[in-house]
């Protein structure tokens, strides 16, 4: 597990070799409002225009990229509406407020700031942005030669970890990551990306408002997982379980495996981006004419943008 700060900051890419960036956007854009809200103070346009999320999203974003030089990038993102895990259990999500007023503008206008990166933004009506991650992530490291990183704070993309992809974990603050990959997922959780998903199917997950089975937490599900392999090898040895986690388990067999499929990212949704479309080159010109007007020029500057 790497654990970065401020202090040592690693330059991972280092080997010269192709690397794409796969940004979890609604995790990233929510995360900057929240931090920058806290205290009170939105920062806004002199016409009004909230710009405090698409402001604290450029700074995570860049310096991510800073941290971890890739050589590609994509933004993905939740179309809103309806989606199959919403078909398939009524309930899913439901216990989520409405997103603040001042966020909601800034959903449109954060696209468009990354439009002006060359960053292009990548979403599927009926699925979720976690969906889109895995489908390319799926995509490019069996297709093309790319190792793929994922930058998020949402610890269910832990699944989509093999020997081509790593998770970055966004800790508290700027510049501080947890990197998965198979070896330091074993190392710190002690299960593989296939158990994550057995995990949610027992536990649940209340941030999503599916219940798991009742009455098992992390701690039995891990225990379970742990012993059993999968949720396979724990119904298929029933008869080992205590008489309590056995009947918990046969009274919510059906959400036990309707939980698990709302966990699992679907890896084969109708989304695509060339690799060409996705290299990281800014155009300074087309950077700073966005930031300005959005008056946040300062935060060129920071980047580095310089134009002509």
């Amino acid at each position: 597990m790497l654990d970065l700060d401020r202090r040592e900051q690693i330059q991972v890419n280092q080997r010269n070799e192709p690397t794409l960036l796969l940004v979890d956007g609604m995790a990233v854009l929510f995360r900057a409002f929240y931090a920058t809200s806290s205290s009170g103070y939105i920062r806004r346009t002199k016409a009004g225009l909230p710009t405090n999320a698409v402001y604290g999203f450029i700074r995570y974003f860049w310096d991510a990229v800073q941290t971890f030089g890739p050589s590609h990038v994509v933004c993905c993102w939740d179309m809103g509406g309806k989606t199959f895990r919403g078909e398939e259990y009524a309930a899913y999500k439901g216990n989520r407020a409405e997103a603040p007023d001042d966020l909601i503008p800034q959903f449109a206008l954060i696209r468009e700031v990354m439009d002006s990166l060359g960053i292009p933004n990548i979403g599927a009506q009926g699925f979720e942005a976690d969906d889109c991650i895995g489908t390319l992530a799926k995509y490019y490291t069996e297709e093309t030669d790319m190792n793929v990183m994922v930058l998020t704070g949402d610890h269910d993309m832990l699944q989509l970890i093999n020997d081509r992809t790593s998770i970055i974990i966004m800790k508290k603050g700027h510049g501080n990551y947890m990197v998965y990959n198979p070896e330091t997922l074993m190392a710190e959780k002690q299960l593989t990306p296939r158990q994550v998903i057995d995990m949610k199917g027992l536990m649940g997950d209340a941030s999503d408002n599916y219940p798991g089975v009742r009455g098992i937490g992390e701690k039995t599900a891990l225990k379970l997982v742990q012993e059993y392999g999968s949720i396979e090898g724990i119904l298929s040895n029933m008869d080992k379980l205590t008489p309590s986690v056995r009947n918990k388990i046969e009274n919510d067999l059906d959400m036990l495996h309707l939980s698990r499929k709302l966990a699992e990212i679907h890896c084969a949704v109708p989304v695509a981006c060339a690799l060409d479309i996705c290299e990281l080159r800014l155009d300074p010109d087309m950077v700073m004419d966005k930031f300005e007007q959005l008056e946040m020029k300062s935060l060129g500057s920071w980047m580095g943008v310089a134009i002509g």
